[in-house]
């Protein structure tokens, strides 16, 4: 006989393990499904740190689904009592009218969210370790920072199973079908049975969400640790950035936070190429490492030294780069939420509240309408 829950969740990542929490101190009986190990470096939810932020330059609305996600950032911390984000400050840099540095100051205003404009000169006195071009302005946020993805990830797979959550890893997921009393979900292991089923599918949304007719690619990407001229130490107090230069190529990087020999992580923001989770090159090529040294030293001259580290990781774009958080439109005890493109880790809190509202009430007070699929659904 299938074993029975209030709730199903497939894939415990970043924002199916924020749902598995929410959903059980919330009094479900929830199922988490995971085909690889807790806080695993097979998706998107690894890579030591992701930047959180608040003066969202890719649309104003984000805002207040971020404001929400710092305080559960704070409440997550406190229950677990990790780490699991950090405050840094955050440097956003480039010439005036690129969308880093002009949608950072549109979403700043939009919402009054405190923050520094400085022109290249003041950068360079206020942070050394950077060489603007002469014309490039920043926006300072006080409120930037980093969070731990794997921290996090396994933070709330802890406090959900400490709520009496069931989590299940190593446990693939071979199909799941509705039934009349909500849905059957089987794995190799057996088949459960629910009122509810949460997908959280990240890069494997492209197979377990083929039918919704939803445009989401995946996309490789590379990050890398380098070892700074001089040492770490003047990076230790260093607010995370993100940089465009004229040529609109973004770039991001956080301070030194693994010690002495753990070097600077930096990337390319969306300088990937197509794959599927079973194609993906997991070999980072002195090519890419010498292109990535080559754009960050324009910026922070002292990032020339070795590469310490590398490590590949995949964005699972939709087509707009917006979200999609949804109820399914054919199968009414089905919630998904997929296609976060590169830049949603920092919404992973306020994510698993939204889903547990969808899974229990139907609907949620957040604003998603952004998220909706049918935006990009083509008839």
């Amino acid at each position: 006989m299938a074993e029975n829950y209030d709730v199903i969740i497939i894939g415990l990542g970043g924002m199916g393990s924020a749902a598995a929490y929410h959903l059980a101190r919330r009094g479900q009986r929830v199922l988490g499904l995971e085909k690889f190990t807790p806080a695993h470096d097979k998706g998107s939810s690894h890579g030591g740190s992701r930047i959180i932020r608040q003066s969202y330059f890719e649309d104003p609305a984000y805002v207040p689904l971020l404001l929400r996600a710092y305080e559960l950032w704070e409440g997550l911390a406190q229950d677990s009592g990790q780490e699991v984000y950090r405050v840094t400050g955050g440097l956003f840099l480039g010439p005036p009218d690129c969308l880093t540095v002009a949608g950072s100051l549109r979403a700043s205003q939009e919402w009054s969210l405190p923050h520094d404009v400085l022109d290249a000169a003041q950068i360079r006195s206020r942070f050394p370790n950077f060489t603007p071009e002469p014309t490039d302005i920043g926006l300072y946020e006080a409120k930037a920072g980093f969070a731990r993805p794997e921290m996090t990830v396994a933070a709330h797979l802890d406090l959900a199973a400490r709520e009496g959550a069931t989590l299940r890893f190593g446990e693939e997921v071979l199909e799941w079908s509705e039934t009349a009393a909500g849905v059957t979900v089987t794995t190799a292991a057996g088949s459960y049975t629910a009122g509810q089923l949460v997908i959280c599918p990240g890069a494997w949304a492209p197979q377990l969400l083929a039918e919704l007719g939803i445009p989401i690619t995946i996309e490789r990407q590379v990050l890398y640790w380098l070892d700074p001229v001089g040492g770490t130490a003047p990076f230790e107090d260093q607010p995370i950035f993100i940089n465009e230069n004229a040529r609109g190529m973004q770039i991001y990087g956080f301070p030194s936070i693994d010690g002495p020999d753990g070097g600077v992580k930096v990337a390319f923001f969306r300088k990937g190429q197509e794959c599927t989770p079973e194609t993906i090159d997991r070999v980072v090529h002195a090519d890419e490492i010498s292109a990535m040294r080559d754009r960050v030293t324009e910026l922070l001259p002292a990032l020339s030294g070795d590469c310490v580290h590398s490590a590949t990781c995949m964005y699972s774009n939709t087509s707009d780069e917006h979200f999609v958080i949804t109820r399914h439109p054919n199968y009414a005890n089905v919630t998904v939420a997929c296609g976060f493109s590169g830049h949603g880790f920092k919404f992973v809190p306020v994510v698993g509240e939204i889903v547990a509202d969808l899974a229990t009430a139907g609907t949620t007070a957040h604003p998603i309408a952004l998220f909706d699929p049918q935006r990009l659904v083509t008839s």
